[in-house]
C-alpha cells in the first residue's frame, strides 16, 4: 500500500520504519472500508441526486490515487508530496459534497504523519479535523452539538499522540538494534584479534621452546663433536687409535643428539629421563658423560675411573650404584685442561616430582655445563640436587675464571650467537614459579642456583637476569 515507508525528515532522508509491521495493513484496510461505507451510505440516503455521479467519480479517483501511492516510492520526494496533496484535496471535495466521507480522515492522519515533517503533519491533522467537525455538524439533524465539535479534535489528538509515541518507541528500538549490531561487530573483531594474538603467542612460545631445546641439546652436542673431531684431526697421523676413539665418541654424541631432536620435536621429555632412572640418575649420567667427552676432547685416554664409593664408569660411561660423588669422589682421570664433573644428591623427594620439573632442571644443568665448558676455563664442576620438602634446588658450581654479573644483554656479542643460555634458564624457571640466581666474580668461579617449588604456584615475574660468561 501507500505508506509503510514514509518519512518525516527532509526530502532525500531515509524514512523511519513503521512502529509496528501490522499498522500499515490496518490503516490501509480501514481507509478502503471507510471509503466504501461512506459511498454506500450516500447512495442509500441520497438516491438519484444530481451530485451522485460526481460522488462516485471522486470516490473512484480517491481509491485509485491511494492505490498508486507505493509506485511513487517511500521517501518524501516532491512526487510523493504531490500525491499526498492530491489525495487530501480529493477527500476535501468529497467531504464538501458528502460530509459522510469525513470518516476517512483517521487513515489520512496516519498518511500525513508518516509523510510530512512534524509541524507540517500537525497542520494537516488540524485541517482534516476542521473538515471532520464541519461534516459532523452538517450531518447532525439537531444542528450544533458540543459533542460533534469536541469529539473529533479529541480523537485526532489521541490518534496523533499514540502514533508519535509508537514512532519514538520504534526509533529507540532501532537505536538499540544498531548498538547491539555494533557490539556484536566489536565482539567479533575482538575475538578475531584475540585469536590472532593467541596464534602469535603460540608461535612465539613454540619458537622459544625449540630454541631452548636446541641450545640445551643439539648446540652442546655439536660443540662436543667439533672438539672431538678437532682432537682426532690433531692426532690422526701420530695416534690413529686415539683418533678413531675420538671419532667413535663424536658418533655416539651425534646419535644421542638425533634421539634428543626427535623427542623435542614431538614435545617429549629428555632421553635421560625417558630411560626411567629419574632426575637423580639423569644428572649422574650427565656428569659422567660431560667428564668423559671433555677428557677425550683434550686428549685423554677417555677412560673413566671410580665414581664415589664403588660406582664404576666404564668406557661406555655407565654409572654404578654408587655413582653419586661424595667427598673426594672424582669422575674420570682428567688430562691437562680436562673438566671433572661431580654430582651429589641430598635428600629424596616425598612424592614424584611434577611432570615439568625434572626436564626443566635437567635442561638447566645441561645449559649450565655448556657455559662452563665453553666459557669458564674450569677444571672442576659440581651438580648438587637438594630436596627441601616444599621445593627442589639445583646448584651448578665451577672453579672457572668467573665474571661480573650484569643486566641481560649488556655484554652479548655482536653476532648474537652467545647469550641464549641464561635467558633460557630464566624462562624455564619462571614458567614453574621458581627463582634463578647467579653468583660470580672474576677469578672466583660461578655458582648458579635454580629453586623450584613443588606446590603449584603462579609463574613469577622475571628476576633481573645475569649476562652469560664473556
Amino acid at each position: 500500500m501507500t505508506d509503510h515507508d514514509g518519512g518525516r525528515g527532509a526530502p532525500g532522508a531515509s524514512p523511519p520504519a513503521d512502529a509496528e509491521p501490522w499498522l500499515p495493513v490496518v490503516m490501509h484496510a480501514a481507509f478502503f472500508l471507510l471509503l466504501g461505507a461512506s459511498l454506500a451510505r450516500f447512495l442509500i440516503r441520497h438516491p438519484g441526486e444530481p451530485r451522485t455521479p460526481w460522488i462516485i467519480a471522486l470516490s473512484t479517483t480517491l481509491a485509485l490515487l491511494y492505490v498508486l501511492g507505493p509506485a511513487l516510492g517511500s521517501r518524501p520526494t516532491p512526487r510523493r508530496l504531490g500525491w499526498l496533496g492530491g489525495v487530501v484535496a480529493t477527500w476535501m471535495v468529497l467531504v464538501l459534497l458528502a460530509p459522510s466521507f469525513a470518516w476517512c480522515a483517521v487513515p489520512l492522519f496516519y498518511t500525513g504523519l508518516r509523510t510530512l515533517r512534524p509541524r507540517a503533519a500537525l497542520v494537516l491533522v488540524g485541517v482534516l479535523t476542521a473538515f471532520v467537525v464541519t461534516a459532523q455538524v452538517e450531518l447532525s439533524p439537531t444542528g450544533f452539538d458540543p459533542n460533534l465539535v469536541l469529539a473529533p479534535p479529541a480523537v485526532a489528538a489521541i490518534a496523533t499522540a499514540v502514533f508519535v509515541q509508537m514512532q519514538r518507541q520504534a526509533e529507540r528500538q532501532r537505536e538499540l538494534a544498531d548498538r547491539q549490531r555494533q557490539l556484536i561487530d566489536d565482539l567479533l573483531r575482538t575475538r578475531r584479534e584475540l585469536a590472532a594474538t593467541e596464534r602469535r603467542e603460540g608461535t612465539l612460545a613454540e619458537r622459544q621452546r625449540l630454541a631452548m631445546e636446541i641450545h640445551d641439546t643439539l648446540a652442546q652436542g655439536l660443540s662436543s663433536q667439533r672438539m672431538l673431531l678437532q682432537a682426532a684431526d690433531r692426532v690422526w697421523a701420530a695416534d690413529p687409535g686415539a683418533a678413531r676413539r675420538h671419532v667413535r665418541t663424536a658418533e655416539s654424541i651425534a646419535e644421542r643428539n638425533l634421539a634428543e631432536a626427535r623427542r623435542f620435536v614431538h614435545d617429549l621429555g629428555p632421553a635421560d629421563l625417558a630411560e626411567g632412572g629419574g632426575l637423580d640418575e639423569a644428572l649422574r649420567a650427565l656428569a659422567a658423560r660431560e667428564s668423559v667427552e671433555w677428557a677425550g676432547a683434550v686428549g685423554s685416554a677417555g677412560a673413566v675411573g671410580s665414581v664415589g664409593s664403588g660406582g664404576a664408569v666404564g668406557d661406555a660411561g655407565a654409572v654404578g650404584d654408587g655413582g653419586a660423588v661424595g667427598d673426594g669422589g672424582a669422575v674420570g682421570l682428567p688430562g691437562p685442561g680436562a673438566l671433572r664433573v661431580r654430582c651429589h644428591v641430598d635428600g629424596a623427594p616425598n612424592a614424584p616430582l611434577p611432570e615439568r620439573v625434572g626436564p626443566a632442571l635437567l635442561r638447566i644443568a645441561q645449559g649450565a655445563l655448556a657455559n662452563v665448558r665453553e666459557h669458564a676455563g674450569a677444571t672442576t664442576a659440581a651438580l648438587t640436587l637438594t630436596y627441601l620438602g616444599d621445593q627442589v634446588v639445583l646448584d651448578i658450581a665451577d672453579d672457572g675464571r668467573g665474571f661480573t654479573p650484569g643486566p641481560l644483554g649488556v655484554r652479548d656479542s655482536a653476532s648474537g650467537v652467545r647469550g641464549h643460555g641464561l635467558p633460557a634458564m630464566h624462562a624455564r624457571v619462571r614458567q614453574l614459579g621458581g627463582t634463578l640466581t647467579v653468583e660470580s666474580a672474576p677469578g672466583e668461579g660461578t655458582v648458579l642456583s635454580a629453586a623450584i617449588p613443588l606446590e603449584p604456584l603462579e609463574p613469577l615475574e622475571p628476576l633481573e637476569p645475569r649476562e652469560p660468561r664473556p
